[in-house]
């Protein structure tokens, strides 16, 4: 019998109803989400059933205090409320679907960001998102049909306040099954989706706020005693250079490639029986570039910011945000300065405007000299797609400020068109699709063969203008490109049953590829990762790094140490795998003993922690390495004529000099 609708009205129009309908409707719609959009990794009935309970506690507490306000402010505010909280959701839908993580803090600061990325939300959006919000939907449509008349009558306040209190109840006994099952949750350093799968997107983003809170806090407390830990580890743990590559680079021009969403497996891969990357391929075999197979990137939510910050730092990116957008104003001591210092042209090359993940900012406090951004390319409809310029016409039209720069040069070159959602105008398109099922699987191999024949043609702008016999050359692929939101897909590509734990860690392999002319090269399996790419090529320019804290080991060292950091504290070494706990055997797969694995997780454990309270802290502003001059940020000016060098400090005398004058 179906129930009379003045009956249904009078349920809903009761004290609490409009209440307990909104957190009822939240709650199952929330638990939805968590299920169709998220891979959060449940492994066992407690970690469902948590996940079934935990937006509970968030939406007694959060709709409660819509109960303070009476009348129409009362209907307004809850729906509001319910609003505020599915924007927030929906928005970590489309981020996890291509960062396969979710927003923190710091991410929703960057908002110059913005403007740049909104042809890639747009491909994020599915039709039936509207569903995210069929709950907001309905309660304001209850609202405004009047089935829900407006109550004008003040709830006691100490009933609200019971209601708080039962959110607060259920919280801690949602934290109580969830450190049962795992101890140390708020403690420990486990990465996002422990959080939001144990306690809830909301409150994941309470704890994110509070820590984010933490860290701002840190920096006013810290002192000079701070640096006595870090120098002690960094300096303990050096790896001396090897005599046979310390000093071949000396005086040559280096440029850094990098190469945007560039996995490993994409070397060698044949598609239809065609090369995805036949000159990336070549230079596997080039008598004077070594490779690096087993090289990892190691970024976190920073992406290609946190990989530049690594190659330039040899410091670890965040847990949260980007460094690049939270600790710009911060001391460093990077490659650009460092090498400033010793006679260098700096200089950076861009095909996006140059406050992209707030460049403008982090540069000046790297040292560099010159910023190429998208102010000095032809930015037409043509030349440009998604996030820039297209990686073709930049490499063209940077070669005339590349020859321009006075020697010895260090220059970075920041490749764009290989990005999600690796699209193409047609007339760029001269490689097939893949056939996996997955468009963006699928779109990923065309503009990863558009990226290698730029660099081929690059290379040849190189040797025609003379660079190329001069000049140290260093390519990496910045950060994966395909999340694990794609896994059904790339086990197509790869030819295996599923992509396992063990695989995906594999899979975040990217390529590394350095030329030195004169030097013999070769395929290097040595086991690394972004942060030890810096000492490396310093070695290669024969300057020591001994004196700098830096948490990266020279690859070509004797005594390189091959434990690669991921930044949720999972790893990888010539021998083992570690991914959330379990520990694999690096080349069978197969499940070991976990205590095997211990000190390798205890030199990860506390190279994250070192290295987040030299950037937290900003502790490098009480060190100074032995000849080292600290940046004056004042001394760089990225909006005047980049053509230009007069006024800028060349040297460490020249830029004391100038500091002095101010």
């Amino acid at each position: 019998m179906k129930m009379p609708i003045n009956k249904i009205k009078s349920l809903l129009n009761r004290k609490y109803a409009l209440y307990f309908l909104t957190v009822l409707l939240f709650w199952i719609k929330t638990y939805i989400v968590y299920r169709a959009e998220f891979n959060l990794g449940l492994q066992n009935g407690m970690q469902h059933f948590l996940l079934v309970i935990n937006p509970i506690s968030s939406a007694l507490f959060f709709f409660a205090l819509a109960l303070f306000f009476k009348g129409r402010a009362r209907l307004i505010a809850i729906t509001a409320i319910d609003l505020l909280l599915s924007i927030l959701l929906y928005a970590n839908v489309c981020y996890y679907r291509f960062f396969n993580d979710f927003i923190t803090l710091p991410v929703l600061f960057q908002t110059k960001n913005f403007g740049d990325i909104g042809g890639s939300a747009v491909a994020l959006m599915r039709p039936y998102d509207i569903f995210y919000f069929f709950d907001t939907i309905m309660i304001a449509a209850l609202i405004i049909s009047k089935v829900v008349k407006i109550d004008r009558e003040k709830i006691n306040r100490r009933s609200i306040a019971g209601l708080l209190i039962a959110a607060v109840a259920f919280f801690v006994f949602n934290l109580g099954l969830a450190e049962a099952d795992r101890p140390q949750l708020l403690t420990r350093t486990f990465d996002r989706n422990y959080i939001v799968k144990y306690l809830g997107m909301y409150n994941y983003t309470i704890y994110d706020a509070i820590q984010t809170t933490k860290s701002s806090a840190q920096r006013a407390m810290a002192d000079s005693s701070d640096v006595s830990d870090v120098e002690n580890y960094v300096k303990a743990n050096y790896t001396e250079p090897n005599s046979k590559y310390f000093g071949a680079a000396k005086g040559m021009n280096v440029i850094y490639i990098s190469l945007e969403s560039f996995q490993n497996f994409l070397i060698n891969y044949k598609l239809d029986g065609k090369e995805v990357t036949p000159f990336l391929n070549s230079l596997t075999k080039d008598k004077n570039t070594i490779y690096f197979d087993n090289f990892f990137h190691q970024t976190g939510q920073g992406k290609t910011s946190d990989a530049e910050f690594m190659m330039e730092n040899s410091l670890f990116p965040l847990p949260t945000g980007s460094v690049f957008t939270t600790k710009a104003q911060n001391t460093y001591q990077a490659a650009p300065a460092i090498l400033g210092e010793r006679g260098y042209t700096t200089a950076v090359f861009h095909g996006n405007y140059k406050t992209f993940w707030n460049r403008d900012e982090m540069y000046k406090s790297f040292g560099y000299d010159r910023f190429f951004d998208a102010k000095y390319y032809d930015m037409s409809d043509e030349n440009t797609i998604n996030y820039g310029m297209k990686d073709k016409p930049w490499f063209k039209e940077s070669m005339p400020y590349l020859t321009s720069l006075p020697k010895p040069f260090y220059a970075k070159f920041i490749t764009l068109s290989n990005h999600f959602p690796f699209i193409l105008d047609d007339k760029d398109i001269d490689f097939p699709k893949g056939n996996f099922g997955d468009k963006t699987v699928d779109n990923y191999f065309q503009t990863a063969h558009y990226l290698d024949e730029a660099l081929r043609q690059f290379f040849t702008y190189l040797k025609q203008s003379g660079l190329y016999d001069h000049t140290v050359i260093i390519m990496y692929g910045d950060h994966y490109g395909i999340s694990e939101n794609h896994n059904a897909a790339m086990a197509k590509v790869l030819g295996v049953p599923e992509i396992t734990p063990y695989i995906n860690a594999q899979l975040q392999r990217v390529p590394l590829f350095i030329h030195i002319p004169g030097v013999k090269g070769g395929v290097n399996h040595t086991y690394g990762g972004e942060i030890d790419v810096m000492p490396t090529v310093m070695h290669l320019l024969g300057v020591d790094t001994k004196d700098y804290i830096q948490f990266g080991s020279d690859l070509l060292s004797n005594n390189h140490r091959q434990v690669v950091a991921f930044r949720n504290g999972d790893f990888v070494t010539n021998k083992y795998t570690q991914v959330s706990g379990t520990l694999y055997n690096t080349a069978t797969g197969e499940k070991v003993n976990a205590k095997l694995g211990k000190k390798d997780e205890q030199i990860v454990k506390e190279e994250l922690n070192l290295s987040d309270k030299v950037v937290y802290d900003d502790l490098l502003r009480f060190y100074k390495p032995k000849g080292f001059t600290a940046v004056n940020r004042n001394d760089f000016d990225y909006t005047k004529d980049q053509k230009d060098m007069s006024g800028l400090p060349r040297t460490k005398a020249d830029a004391t000099k100038k500091s002095n004058s101010k």
